[in-house]
């Protein structure tokens, strides 16, 4: 069974991403091994740093480096990432040479309170992995209008819809980790 790290890009305890992310995780503990990599006790980006990482960074580098895949799951902040997984791919990129990012086949989701779900966030997310060498799955694209209701205290998606949808994402997510993920002895 392959293993995904999974990042969801908020510091809220309370964040429908980490909902969201828990109700992925349930739906797709058949295909994968989930490994949840906490972001929010990074210290911020500082380049005089990066030689000697921090603990926590060291950590989370080595989390997302062993899995064979990553699954970002994000918010939207004013139309853009949280400045909180902003940090982390930094963080993950340095220093120069020793990116745990490179060749990750990567899904990208997220849901917000808004229409248009997380559709900004995740175009900029895009264009900040691009140069990380992450392999982006490019469809299906999922941004999600939460709604409360839509995922059950258990962590279950009780919306019918959205749950095809979350299942489509799996489905094609696990054809993309093998296609173009590192290929490991059996």
């Amino acid at each position: 069974m392959r293993t995904i790290a999974v990042v969801v890009g908020s510091a809220s305890a309370r964040s429908i991403n980490r909902r969201l992310a828990n109700a992925l995780e349930r739906l797709g503990a058949d295909r994968f091994s989930f490994v949840r990599v906490q972001i929010d006790g990074l210290p911020m980006f500082n380049v005089d740093l990066s030689r000697d990482p921090p603990a926590a960074v060291v950590r989370m580098k080595g989390e997302i480096a062993s899995a064979d895949g990553v699954i970002i799951v994000t918010p939207e902040h004013n139309r853009s990432v949280p400045a909180v997984l902003k940090n982390a791919i930094d963080w993950g990129s340095r220093p120069a040479g020793q990116s745990c990012w490179i060749g990750k086949p990567a899904g990208i989701l997220g849901a917000s309170t808004g229409q248009t779900g997380t559709a900004a966030a995740q175009q900029h997310l895009r264009n900040i992995l691009s140069p990380q060498q992450v392999v982006i799955m490019g469809q299906p694209e999922l941004y999600l209008h939460w709604k409360e209701g839509m995922v059950d205290s258990e962590g279950l998606v009780v919306d019918d819809m959205v749950k095809k949808r979350m299942e489509a994402f799996l489905e094609r997510y696990a054809a993309w980790v093998e296609r173009v993920g590192v290929k490991r002895a059996p």
